[in-house]
Formats: structure tokens, C-alpha cells, sequence
């Protein structure tokens, strides 16, 4: 079976986060009787260009994928061009809002099978971001029936109430979960009582909630470090978060390090005591999937799939306030070595026991080839 994916962008780009480590993982992952063949863009977030690759051609990505990274010169003609050719059985378009690999192949390519995989965008906190224009986006969704004409893809339940609260009750559904990247758990970072360092690795924007932390940190007597990784989506956000580092106390410590690389992930992670992501909103969250199966407990908001983390010793589920985040911090912050070891052994269990890779295949098997024999059901 052919499935050909259209994506902004794709390995080796980052920057762009969930949806890229997603693809990445499913090609990786996903190999029963299948050839991808992934179309996407020549940069990455914020239109950097990516280095060491070759653009107008199918590149191997390994033995059943192909890449085709398409610079901005006739990027819609030659992606209708290639599906042409390509005739696959499958057309998998990732995201709803991109007009070159979303809106494009969603209007003008005949397959098959189109299935919109939403990653995440119809989330009522990701809504809120340029709300106008995403509610007037949706409605001429809806209006041209759209909707009726492709599956979409969810990765939980969750996701399919919100994609059938945007387009409807009558929407078809496929639900497949993310395959995550796993770390093997680190050992437990020696913890004095009073002290806690912190990392958050994510895009900056308001979605992510760094000011937040920044905020509560202001008003903790403890000594904690907190280290920031990830490209700045939003300047202006970013511009206040800046202000807010410098009118901390001296026992906090904030350092910006910028976008980091995945391949340095790992020893990030084994560095710190606490992954912290208060976000307004997660579809997956595979830098918090990435820190619990390195046995790092989660600071995270309700709005996430990883809930129950107290429970588990994995972590805290806050609510999305100053007092709430400071709390949590502050609850790290005055473990002791002994009580912080069972975050660790915890957030590494939580993590195995969350995910069930064989089911995973099983729904993505489902959805691509019993749907296929069956696209209309």
C-alpha cells in the first residue's frame, strides 16, 4: 500500500515539533506492507533552511519511505504532479490550516482515500490562537461541505470530540494513537532538600505557558535553576517572558538555550530533576512522553493526555495558575533524595504502562487498510 504524506515539514526540520516527531515516528514505526512516500517543505519553522539535503527529487529515508522536500517554486503544482504519478492508495494530510500541503491536496488531488490527521489544532486551547480567523476557516469548512468529502484522523477520544464539535456529528473518525520515541530511564540526579532543577524543551509560545512558570517562580523561596530549550515561535511572547527573567530573586536561576537538536534530548533530561510544560493545550506531548519514560517526573497542566500523574508519582496535573504552578515547584523543590527516587521509578512505570505499541499498530493497520477496502463505511 502507497500512503503519501503531505506536511509542512519534516525531518531533518524540528523546530516545528509534535507533527514532525509524529510522521517521524510513524514511518519508523508502522511497517506492515506499507511505502510512504512524505512530501513536505525544504525549511523549517520560520522558513530556515535545512542543510544536507537535496530538493526537487524523491530522497530514501529508509527502506519503504521516500522524502520529497519541495522548495516554494510551483510547490502546489508539483505536489498535484506527484501524487499523479505516485497514484497512491492512501493520501494522510497533516494539519488542516497549511494551503500547500493541507488545503491543496484536500481540494484537488483524486486518490482513494484522503484522511486529515488533525494533530492536535482543533483543541479548544489551540483555538484561541488566532481565533477569528481559524473560526472563519472552519465555517467555510463547513459551508462547502468539505468535511463530508475525507476521514479524519484522531489520536484519542478526546480528539474526536473536538473535530466533531468543529465540523460535526456526522464526521468519519479513524482514532490511531501516536507511536512515542522512549528513552531507557536515567538514574535518579542527586536531590538535597530546598533545591530543584527544572527543563522545559518546546516551542516558546503562549501555548506553552513559559511566562507562567517565569511568573510563579517569582514568589518561591527556594533555590531552583530552570533551563529553557526550544525556537521562539512568538517574539512578543518571548519579549515578556525576557522581562519577567529579569526581575527574578537570586535564588532563581533562568537560562535560555535556545533550539536544541533530538539527538541531545537524552542527556538534557538525565541532567535535570523536573520536566516542566504548564501547557494550554497538548495533542500528544512527546517532549512530555520523552521525560516520564526517562524517569523524570512532569509538571503538566489538565490539558494534556497525561493525566494522574500524582497518583503515579510521575508528577503534578496543575491547573493553569500562578498559585497552582508555584505549588507544584515548590513540592519538588523540597523532596529529598529518598522521596524523589519514587518520582523517578515512578515516571519511568507510568510511562511503559501508558503506552501499548502493539495496539498502536493494530489501530494504524485499521485505519489505513481496512478503511481503504472500506472508505466510505
Amino acid at each position: 500500500m502507497i500512503i503519501f504524506i503531505t506536511i509542512p515539514w519534516f525531518d531533518p526540520a524540528f523546530k516545528a515539533g509534535g507533527p514532525v516527531q509524529s510522521i517521524k515516528n510513524l514511518v519508523t514505526e508502522f511497517r506492515e506492507d506499507v511505502e510512504y512516500r512524505i512530501f513536505c517543505g525544504n525549511t523549517d519553522l520560520n522558513e530556515t533552511p535545512l542543510v544536507d539535503i537535496e530538493t526537487g527529487k524523491w530522497i530514501d529515508y529508509n527502506h519503504y519511505t521516500k522524502v520529497w522536500y519541495a522548495t516554494t517554486n510551483r510547490r502546489s503544482e508539483t505536489l498535484l504532479e506527484q501524487v499523479k504519478m505516485t497514484r497512491p492508495d492512501c493520501l494522510f494530510i497533516v494539519g488542516i490550516f497549511s494551503w500547500h500541503f493541507n488545503i491543496v491536496p484536500m481540494l484537488f488531488c483524486k486518490v482513494p482515500l484522503k484522511i486529515v490527521s488533525v494533530r492536535g489544532m482543533l483543541h479548544p486551547g489551540a483555538l484561541t490562537q488566532k481565533s477569528l480567523k481559524k473560526k472563519l476557516y472552519i465555517n467555510a469548512w463547513r459551508m462547502t461541505g468539505l468535511q463530508d468529502k475525507v476521514r479524519f484522523h484522531a489520536t484519542d477520544l478526546q480528539e474526536a470530540a473536538f473535530i466533531k464539535a468543529a465540523f460535526g456529528e456526522q464526521v468519519v473518525i479513524d482514532i490511531a494513537a501516536n507511536f512515542p520515541k522512549r528513552f531507557a530511564a536515567f538514574p535518579a540526579k542527586a536531590k538535597q532538600e530546598g533545591q530543584l532543577d527544572m527543563i522545559s524543551i518546546a516551542l516558546i509560545s503562549p501555548m506553552k505557558n513559559h511566562l507562567l512558570v517565569l511568573e510563579a517562580l517569582a514568589e518561591i523561596e527556594e533555590a531552583i535553576s530552570y533551563h529553557i530549550y526550544g525556537p521562539v515561535k512568538d517574539i512578543a511572547y518571548w519579549q515578556h517572558c525576557s522581562e519577567q527573567i529579569e526581575k527574578l530573586p537570586p535564588n532563581i536561576t533562568v537560562r535560555y538555550h535556545g533550539e536544541v537538536n533530538p539527538s541531545a534530548i537524552g542527556d538534557l533530561l538525565s541532567d535535570a530533576h523536573l520536566f516542566i510544560l504548564p501547557s494550554k493545550s497538548e495533542n500528544f506531548g512527546h517532549a512530555i512522553y520523552e521525560a516520564l519514560s526517562a524517569g523524570r517526573p512532569v509538571v503538566t497542566s489538565h490539558n494534556t493526555p497525561w493525566q494522574s500523574l500524582a497518583e503515579n508519582y510521575a508528577g503534578q496535573n496543575t491547573d493553569t495558575t500562578i498559585a497552582a504552578v508555584r505549588a507544584a515547584i515548590e513540592h519538588f523543590a523540597g523532596l529529598n533524595q529518598f522521596e524523589y527516587d519514587r518520582y523517578v521509578k515512578g515516571s519511568a512505570i507510568y510511562a511503559a504502562d501508558k503506552i501499548d505499541e502493539a495496539e498502536i499498530r493494530e489501530q494504524y493497520r485499521r485505519m489505513f487498510f481496512e478503511t481503504a477496502a472500506n472508505p466510505n463505511s
